[in-house]
């Protein structure tokens, strides 16, 4: 057990009633903070009142963007306790990006203590309502007050809370899709498989075109041949294809999303023909034209599981099914928040009760 010393905030926020939830514009009365330095290592544990940081003009974060972050959630369950959907998943993955961005990696037991007691402090801010969570941002940003490319000496680990609604406006309703082959996000070798805020960073212009003609998200294809469906902005992507689930596999240029493998191994519990390979943007067309093109259906921790109803590529307008919510996407929506909200049987033991 770590020491981790709290520190009150002295004025506590007017938490908002569930219905006027969006997702991440309201933030708890408190963080957690862990600082690095070469001598120490991690240290310092500590839980502070959420507020500004101070930094100068010249840290590195800055300029160069060496950061990480993750993002999971917490639930105000059935039974009235507050469960986590699988913390240690998402804490391995942030070493992961840690590594491949040059950040001392963090510990992992340290970094789960103060979670649990960060969220026992602000429990009151887990919402109840259908849909609503409480969302857990942990982040890493590189902090020395330098101009030059080089890994910094010196990080910031906090992690702030937010109470939320659903990530869309349409919630568990179908959403449009458009296909790009303008931009690309990531290729193998570089930094596609990490959550990284360039990433995100990169991805807003095509976000931001596909909203202009009305589309909610984009979804990306490989950045080499731009033939090969990768992911969408902020989720994974499942095809159901005369019967088989498909989703892209992780090559390097692809988020290992822990929604991804959630779905992927109720899948197969289920004795689904389940796969995870490469398929084309032409596949897709080829299958929606024969009839094939069951279903199409995101993953990720902000929206769980998002039925996609259309995809825009190029002068073909793709209509999986009938253009509603496909029967699998509802089922695997159904599963996965049934366990986190407690109202199904955790079998595999995803959930982490306080």
């Amino acid at each position: 057990m770590y020491n981790i010393p709290v520190y009150k905030a002295q004025n506590l926020k007017e938490k908002p009633a569930d219905s006027q939830l969006t997702f991440g514009t309201r933030f708890t009365d408190h963080m957690f903070v862990v600082d690095y330095n070469v001598s120490n290592g991690w240290h310092n544990p500590r839980i502070e009142p959420y507020g500004p940081l101070s930094l100068e003009p010249s840290t590195m974060v800055l300029h160069y963007g060496q950061a990480i972050f993750e993002g999971m959630k917490a639930y105000r369950r059935q039974n009235g306790k507050i469960g986590i959907f699988r913390p240690l998943s998402y804490l391995a993955r942030l070493n992961r990006s840690a590594q491949r961005l040059c950040i001392p990696e963090i510990d992992e037991t340290m970094v789960h203590q103060g979670l649990i007691e960060l969220l026992k402090l602000e429990q009151d801010w887990v919402p109840g309502s259908k849909e609503t969570s409480l969302y857990i941002r942990p982040f890493i940003i590189s902090t020395d007050p330098y101009l030059g490319v080089r890994p910094s000496n010196t990080y910031k680990f906090m992690i702030i809370l937010s109470p939320v609604g659903a990530y869309y406006p349409e919630g568990f309703k179908p959403v449009k899709i458009m296909v790009t082959d303008k931009y690309v996000r990531a290729v193998r070798g570089g930094i596609g498989h990490v959550k990284t805020p360039g990433n995100y960073a990169a991805s807003i212009l095509a976000a931001e075109d596909a909203k202009k003609q009305g589309y909610t998200q984009v979804l990306w294809l490989d950045g080499v041949e731009l033939k090969y469906i990768e992911e969408v902005g902020t989720m994974n992507i499942f095809f159901v294809i005369d019967g088989q689930v498909i989703t892209p596999p992780l090559e390097g240029s692809i988020l290992g999303g822990i929604t991804r493998d959630s779905v992927l191994q109720v899948s197969r519990k289920w004795g689904l023909d389940t796969v995870e390979r490469r398929l084309s943007i032409d596949e897709v067309v080829a299958a929606s034209h024969s009839g094939k093109l069951q279903e199409i259906f995101g993953s990720g921790t902000a929206a769980v599981v998002s039925p996609v109803n259309e995809l825009k590529w190029r002068d073909e307008t793709i209509v999986p099914g009938n253009g509603g919510v496909g029967e699998l996407s509802q089922k695997f929506y159904d599963h996965i928040t049934g366990i986190q909200y407690g109202l199904l049987t955790d079998e595999l033991g995803w959930v982490e009760e306080l």
